[in-house]
């Protein structure tokens, strides 16, 4: 499929640099640069200590899709209403580096796309296409990301009891799909509807919902020690 024929209808304006098909480099803006420089620090932090990301890029790795920094991952200036995103065609993740400037934002918004670029390593995503696929790895980023853990929905003052997590997860798949996709309302929340109970139950390779750091640590190390466990029975 052609998708330079409809990019308005994939998200791609939200990604400027997406659509210059060209790099302007020795016009770069001192602030630009000093943009990229940090986001290209708190890039390498997050792929090192991370323990969500870490998770990802070893499974990743594990099933025939090993990433590189330089060249699967691009710091770029995005519109003012995205931190990241993820470009199937390109296998490549965009982080916004004039929307990121705490680092715990950058692990948060690293994880979220490498569970994008997990899920387009282990299945055949039609992301283009197909809206269910997109919705379920919408729902999967934001359900193990941490976007929706409780200090992270705290630091937004979002407070809720009772289905406080499904909410989230399910509102922010929502508004995601409407971000890169020309439909409504009605038909996001539809489709998100459809595919939410098998996508949010969905915790591979996490094993388990990490609601923490901790719990990224938990099953960061359960899998790493998988083949022990297999290899003592």
């Amino acid at each position: 499929m052609d998708h330079t024929k409809q990019e308005g209808e994939y998200g791609y304006e939200l990604f400027p640099h997406r659509n210059m098909g060209k790099n302007k480099q020795g016009s770069i803006a001192e602030g630009q640069f000093t943009f990229n420089h940090k986001c290209q620090i708190m890039l390498q932090f997050a792929m090192e200590t991370s323990p969500y990301a870490k998770l990802l890029l070893s499974a990743m790795k594990n099933s025939g899709c090993k990433l590189f920094k330089d060249r699967h991952f691009s710091c770029e200036d995005c519109d003012g209403t995205v931190s990241g995103g993820f470009d199937a065609s390109s296998s490549q993740i965009v982080l916004c580096q004039n929307n990121i400037r705490q680092q715990s934002h950058m692990n948060r918004v690293v994880t979220h796309e490498l569970v994008h670029a997990f899920d387009h390593c282990r299945a055949d995503v039609d992301w283009f296409n197909n809206l269910r696929h997109l919705a379920c790895s919408e729902i999967r980023a934001a359900n193990l990301s941490g976007d929706c853990s409780f200090s992270t929905e705290a630091a937004r003052f979002n407070f809720g009891l009772k289905q406080h997590h499904q909410d989230c997860v399910r509102g922010r798949a929502i508004r995601s799909i409407l971000a890169v996709r020309k439909i409504g309302q009605e038909e996001a929340e539809k489709i998100v509807n459809e595919v939410f109970n098998t996508c949010f139950n969905d915790h591979a390779p996490f094993g388990r919902i990490p609601h923490s750091k901790k719990d990224a640590n938990f099953a960061y190390r359960d899998y790493e020690n998988r083949d022990r466990y297999y290899s003592n029975l």
